[in-house]
């Protein structure tokens, strides 16, 4: 019997995508201001660079596009400005309304990797944290418990007082998100958003998800289907 639901964030309850514009938007805003150039410019620069596939050289590969010199303290600062910028992004709809469904029947997790401010920034900006009893950050355990850890999900279960054949976890990115909860003997849903950033597939039995969804509307008729 299905007794607890936790979520993960990021490409999940919303498309990271639009974290990954709003994030762009403020680095070419500043770009602008500290270089004299147009922001429309510097943000397509940084957005062409990361739709090519750039994720790890984005703003190195935007400067020189850009014709401006940077040093590495140059790149520490923009990515520091990317990760506390306030995002722009909004809860869909189809995903407040699950949530408030599924509220209403189970008790509520979010375990979500990523750096603690940008993380704890999207939650407020989503507005989601009364949907959840128990929300992990595992930034605040270390970055060695990010997923495939499992430590986090054993948290929130001593927390929710719940047991792992009695909770579902539900994300994206078969990459790593499935390999802790299927240790764990959790059931797993990976939801594939059509605009979700990581495309990998699971690189190993442990890492694939029990059931794939292409629509978080979906998700609470699989969970009744679990629970007969």
């Amino acid at each position: 019997m299905i007794k607890t639901v936790i979520f993960d964030m990021d490409d999940t309850l919303y498309d990271e995508v639009d974290y990954c514009s709003s994030g762009f938007r403020a680095v070419g805003a500043y770009l602008a201001e500290t270089h004299g150039i147009e922001p429309t410019d510097a943000y397509r620069a940084l957005w062409t660079e990361f739709c090519s596939g750039n994720h790890d050289q984005t703003f190195n590969l935007a400067m020189d596009k850009l014709n401006i010199p940077y040093e590495r303290q140059d790149i520490i600062d923009l990515v520091r400005l990317y990760r506390d910028h306030k995002p722009g992004i909004i809860l869909p709809g189809e995903s407040r309304q699950v949530l408030d469904l599924l509220g209403s029947k189970y008790k509520m997790g979010l375990l979500t990797d990523g750096f603690l401010p940008a993380q704890k920034l999207k939650v407020a900006a989503l507005g989601i944290e009364k949907c959840f009893d128990y929300i992990m950050y595992t930034e605040e355990l270390g970055r060695e418990y990010w997923k495939p850890n499992p430590r986090g999900f054993e948290i929130i279960l001593e927390n929710l007082q719940t047991k792992p054949q009695n909770t579902v976890y539900i994300a994206d990115n078969a990459k790593k998100d499935f390999i802790g909860p299927n240790s764990l003997k959790m059931h797993t849903i990976q939801l594939k958003r059509p605009k979700k950033v990581h495309l990998s597939p699971p690189l190993e039995p442990i890492a694939a998800p029990d059931e794939i969804t292409d629509s978080i509307t979906k998700i609470p008729g699989i969970l009744e289907t679990l629970a007969k």
